[in-house]
């Protein structure tokens, strides 16, 4: 029976029972918590962090979360809008010239924080160090057509989404979308969350282990989604640069983890995921980062129905995903990101909650992991 440590306050009993029962599943290491108005009600971890060195998981035990770093590139993108520094509805190329060419002169804020713009990896094809090295990535996105008339679908930007909306951030405002988070977002609240890691904080990285391999009706469904030569294949893994679903993974790398990937290498811990969502819908310690309307502009629906990358009908509002059939969130008004493998971070303005969710088993899935929607369903009971 594995040791659970941390702490849930009264009446949130259940949020404790369900993260204990996940190990009894698929659980390796991995941690929780939840906040509801302001106020953390559930911070909890246990497990093992290194299954190879046995080391076990602390309270001081960081882990990279793929694509649930998009929340909190989206929070940074929705706080320059609030501050009127850029606008959803206006071109990119306004703030980024170079962006227009190849015909993307039309192309929104709004489409790109949708999934819409139609740049779901590079072309040409890049090699590993120069996505590394993201000024690479960003000149190439810059230069490229579209793959399909933005506005007119949605097609998930698994990676080019960070560097998108990252370029945005750097263009408005100067500083580099890691840089930006970090003085905006992360120290306010006193986040461990970093886009970018400082090399003092890598050894409090978990290490990663890869979901087993799928067999039958799943392993069909994951070739149909990201099998060799599908869009979302070509869109997860930069076109072959970046494997996730391996032994020796890249991103259980140094270089991984300390370059910029505003889309999926953000390195944090459940406590810091659920104060940043919290501080979305309430006030944390006296932090609110965006403001009721800011919150129903990035949280209305933009695109739903079936996703040119992930082939499954997926929903979002303006960089977050959205409640749908296979995106299982709180309520209908929810807004936040799953991370492939597992970690989840959302926030729920009617019930003033922010929840965090990070693990190092991966699980197969996209989205929808069943460790999270047991934890999903438990605050559900609780309030």
């Amino acid at each position: 029976m594995v040791e659970v440590q941390g702490h849930v306050a009264e009446g949130f009993g259940a949020v404790g029972d369900a993260f204990r029962a996940n190990f009894e599943q698929n659980e390796l290491g991995a941690a929780f918590s939840l906040y509801a108005g302001g106020e953390k009600m559930a911070d909890l971890w246990a497990g093992i962090a290194d299954a190879e060195t046995d080391t076990p998981w602390t309270d001081e035990t960081l882990a990279l979360v793929f694509s649930t770093t998009k929340g909190a590139t989206a929070i940074c993108v929705a706080m320059l809008a609030e501050a009127g520094k850029l606008d959803y509805d206006e071109p990119v190329a306004t703030y980024w010239p170079e962006f227009a060419a190849e015909g993307k002169d039309a192309i929104t804020v709004g489409h790109v924080m949708s999934h819409q713009a139609g740049l779901i990896y590079a072309e040409p094809q890049l090699t590993l160090d120069q996505v590394l090295a993201v000024d690479p990535v960003v000149d190439t996105l810059a230069a490229q057509a579209p793959l399909w008339e933005p506005g007119t679908a949605h097609g998930y930007h698994a990676l080019t989404y960070g560097w998108l909306a990252g370029e945005l951030v750097r263009r408005v405002d100067g500083r580099r979308l890691g840089r930006f988070f970090a003085d905006e977002v992360a120290e306010p609240l006193g986040l461990d969350f970093w886009i970018g890691l400082p090399d003092s904080e890598e050894h409090r990285v978990a290490r990663l282990r890869a979901a087993p391999p799928p067999e039958g009706e799943e392993l069909a469904l994951m070739m149909k989604i990201a099998g060799p030569g599908t869009n979302g294949g070509r869109a997860l893994t930069m076109d072959g640069a970046l494997a996730i679903a391996t032994a020796e993974m890249p991103f259980n790398t140094r270089a991984v983890h300390a370059t910029e990937m505003p889309a999926a290498n953000g390195i944090t811990n459940a406590r810091s995921v659920a104060r940043m969502y919290a501080a979305t819908v309430s006030e944390v310690d006296g932090v609110r980062l965006i403001d009721d309307e800011t919150v129903d502009v990035v949280r209305a629906e933009r695109v739903h129905g079936d996703d040119l990358s992930l082939v499954l009908p997926t929903r979002f509002g303006y960089g977050f995903m959205l409640r749908a059939e296979y995106l299982p969130l709180l309520a209908d008004g929810s807004f936040g990101h799953y991370g492939a493998g597992g970690s989840l971070g959302f926030a729920d303005p009617e019930s003033g909650v922010g929840f965090g969710y990070v693990m190092n088993q991966m699980g197969g899935g996209i989205a929808g992991d069943p460790r999270a929607v047991a934890l999903i369903d438990a605050v559900r009971s609780c309030l």
